[in-house]
Protein backbone atom coordinates (compact mmCIF):
# COMPACT_ATOMS: atom_id res chain seq x y z
CA UNK A 1 0.00 0.00 0.00
CA UNK A 2 1.23 3.41 -1.05
CA UNK A 3 0.70 6.37 1.19
CA UNK A 4 1.43 10.16 1.63
CA UNK A 5 2.93 11.90 4.06
CA UNK A 6 -0.33 12.22 5.89
CA UNK A 7 -1.13 8.50 5.79
CA UNK A 8 -3.59 8.52 3.09
CA UNK A 9 -3.69 5.43 0.84
CA UNK A 10 -3.13 6.86 -2.58
CA UNK A 11 -5.20 5.38 -5.37
CA UNK A 12 -3.85 4.27 -8.83
CA UNK A 13 -5.70 6.01 -11.83
CA UNK A 14 -7.59 2.72 -12.50
CA UNK A 15 -9.03 2.88 -8.76
CA UNK A 16 -9.86 6.66 -9.29
CA UNK A 17 -11.69 6.05 -12.78
CA UNK A 18 -13.48 3.26 -10.93
CA UNK A 19 -14.78 5.56 -8.42
CA UNK A 20 -15.10 8.48 -10.51
CA UNK A 21 -17.78 5.77 -12.23
CA UNK A 22 -19.37 4.74 -9.27
CA UNK A 23 -20.95 8.52 -7.86
CA UNK A 24 -22.95 10.69 -10.41
CA UNK A 25 -21.95 14.37 -9.02
CA UNK A 26 -19.00 16.51 -8.53
CA UNK A 27 -18.16 19.81 -7.83
CA UNK A 28 -15.85 21.30 -10.83
CA UNK A 29 -13.22 24.31 -10.43
CA UNK A 30 -12.81 26.74 -13.01
CA UNK A 31 -12.34 30.38 -13.41
CA UNK A 32 -15.07 32.83 -13.38
CA UNK A 33 -13.73 36.43 -13.89
CA UNK A 34 -10.33 36.02 -13.21
CA UNK A 35 -11.49 34.19 -9.34
CA UNK A 36 -11.89 30.69 -8.58
CA UNK A 37 -15.15 29.22 -8.70
CA UNK A 38 -16.81 25.67 -7.79
CA UNK A 39 -19.82 24.61 -8.28
CA UNK A 40 -21.46 21.11 -8.30
CA UNK A 41 -22.07 19.27 -11.39
CA UNK A 42 -23.09 15.58 -12.18
CA UNK A 43 -21.51 14.26 -14.36
CA UNK A 44 -20.93 10.66 -16.12
CA UNK A 45 -17.43 8.99 -17.15
CA UNK A 46 -16.96 8.37 -20.87
CA UNK A 47 -14.51 6.09 -21.33
CA UNK A 48 -11.02 8.52 -20.11
CA UNK A 49 -13.30 11.79 -19.59
CA UNK A 50 -16.15 13.13 -18.07
CA UNK A 51 -19.12 14.74 -19.67
CA UNK A 52 -21.09 17.34 -18.22
CA UNK A 53 -24.30 18.51 -19.04
CA UNK A 54 -25.60 22.35 -18.75
CA UNK A 55 -27.47 25.14 -19.77
CA UNK A 56 -25.47 26.78 -23.13
CA UNK A 57 -25.87 30.55 -21.46
CA UNK A 58 -24.39 29.40 -18.17
CA UNK A 59 -21.79 30.53 -15.94
CA UNK A 60 -20.01 26.96 -16.28
CA UNK A 61 -20.47 27.21 -20.16
CA UNK A 62 -19.29 30.34 -20.53
CA UNK A 63 -16.37 30.16 -18.33
CA UNK A 64 -15.14 26.70 -19.74
CA UNK A 65 -14.26 27.06 -22.86
CA UNK A 66 -10.77 25.21 -24.09
CA UNK A 67 -9.66 25.92 -20.34
CA UNK A 68 -7.80 23.98 -18.15
CA UNK A 69 -10.42 22.77 -15.03
CA UNK A 70 -10.40 20.45 -12.03
CA UNK A 71 -13.18 18.33 -10.82
CA UNK A 72 -13.09 16.74 -7.30
CA UNK A 73 -16.04 13.60 -6.54
CA UNK A 74 -15.88 11.80 -3.19
CA UNK A 75 -17.80 9.76 -0.64
CA UNK A 76 -17.11 10.43 3.31
CA UNK A 77 -18.33 8.46 6.53
CA UNK A 78 -17.82 10.79 9.20
CA UNK A 79 -19.19 7.95 11.90
CA UNK A 80 -16.69 5.27 10.28
CA UNK A 81 -13.84 8.06 9.73
CA UNK A 82 -13.62 5.96 6.12
CA UNK A 83 -13.90 7.62 2.41
CA UNK A 84 -12.35 8.68 -0.59
CA UNK A 85 -11.43 11.48 -2.70
CA UNK A 86 -10.51 12.07 -6.26
CA UNK A 87 -9.40 15.06 -8.27
CA UNK A 88 -9.22 15.09 -12.30
CA UNK A 89 -7.56 18.09 -13.94
CA UNK A 90 -7.78 18.15 -17.61
CA UNK A 91 -8.27 20.67 -20.75
CA UNK A 92 -12.19 21.12 -21.22
CA UNK A 93 -13.89 21.84 -24.17
CA UNK A 94 -17.33 22.15 -25.33
CA UNK A 95 -19.15 19.82 -27.90
CA UNK A 96 -20.92 21.81 -30.15
CA UNK A 97 -24.36 21.03 -31.67
CA UNK A 98 -24.57 19.27 -35.11
CA UNK A 99 -21.13 17.21 -34.80
CA UNK A 100 -21.58 13.64 -34.56
CA UNK A 101 -20.13 13.45 -31.17
CA UNK A 102 -23.20 15.85 -30.19
CA UNK A 103 -26.08 12.86 -30.96
CA UNK A 104 -23.86 9.96 -28.94
CA UNK A 105 -23.04 12.21 -26.27
CA UNK A 106 -27.34 13.02 -26.07
CA UNK A 107 -27.81 9.33 -25.83
CA UNK A 108 -25.46 9.03 -22.03
CA UNK A 109 -27.45 8.61 -19.17
CA UNK A 110 -26.95 12.31 -17.60
CA UNK A 111 -29.90 13.66 -16.85
CA UNK A 112 -29.63 17.40 -14.88
CA UNK A 113 -30.91 16.31 -10.96
CA UNK A 114 -33.12 19.24 -11.45
CA UNK A 115 -35.68 17.78 -13.48
CA UNK A 116 -38.72 16.38 -11.96
CA UNK A 117 -40.74 13.45 -12.24
CA UNK A 118 -38.62 12.34 -16.02
CA UNK A 119 -39.35 15.58 -17.60
CA UNK A 120 -36.44 16.50 -19.80
CA UNK A 121 -36.73 19.88 -21.55
CA UNK A 122 -34.06 20.54 -23.87
CA UNK A 123 -32.80 23.75 -22.23
CA UNK A 124 -29.83 21.88 -20.78
CA UNK A 125 -28.42 20.19 -24.09
CA UNK A 126 -24.61 21.72 -23.78
CA UNK A 127 -22.00 19.21 -23.31
CA UNK A 128 -18.48 20.13 -21.65
CA UNK A 129 -15.86 17.34 -22.19
CA UNK A 130 -13.26 17.10 -19.72
CA UNK A 131 -10.33 14.71 -20.65
CA UNK A 132 -8.97 12.85 -17.77
CA UNK A 133 -5.34 14.28 -18.57
CA UNK A 134 -4.05 14.28 -14.86
CA UNK A 135 -6.02 12.40 -11.92
CA UNK A 136 -5.02 11.77 -8.17
CA UNK A 137 -6.84 10.17 -5.22
CA UNK A 138 -6.66 9.33 -1.64
CA UNK A 139 -9.00 7.08 0.21
CA UNK A 140 -9.02 7.35 4.37
CA UNK A 141 -8.91 4.40 5.85
CA UNK A 142 -9.24 3.56 9.59
CA UNK A 143 -7.18 0.71 11.29
CA UNK A 144 -7.96 -1.62 14.32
Amino acid sequence: MKADSTGLRVLSRAECLKLLASVPIGRIVFTDRALPAIQPVNYVLDGDRLVIRTTAGSKLALAVRDTIVALESDVFDPAGRTGWSVTVIGHAHAVPEGRGEFSRLVRLPLAPWTYRNGERPDVRDHYIVLPVEQVSGRRVETYP
